[in-house]
């Protein structure tokens, strides 16, 4: 298990908790599209896949969510702007293929 950022003396430390935290986002991440697999299944039209109104309050949240934890929040809303992206176009493939 990799020490806290804040214990870390080395550079091996910290690439070792870096790794071990890339380990975990990939993990996470392949189960936020498998929610997106999800939702090509589940919504009848195609017009349904892009909603803007949901990615604007999923960015804000996210933003709301870094701000709480002192993260650095227009860093975060860029990440998620691209991850929301990358997720409506992974789902338009997804709704493709299920058609």
């Amino acid at each position: 298990m990799p020490i806290e950022p804040d214990s870390c003396e080395t550079m091996r430390d910290v690439r070792h908790g870096v790794d071990a935290l890339d380990r975990e986002l990939v993990r996470l991440l392949a189960r936020r599209f498998a929610y997106m697999r999800a939702a090509a299944r589940i919504k009848p039209d195609r017009s349904l896949v892009r909603d803007d109104i949901r990615k604007v309050a999923v960015i804000a949240a996210a933003s709301a969510e870094a701000d709480r934890l002192g993260a650095p929040v227009e860093r975060i809303a860029r990440l998620w702007e691209n991850l929301v992206e990358s997720s409506i176009a992974y789902e338009f493939e997804q709704f493709d293929d299920l058609r």
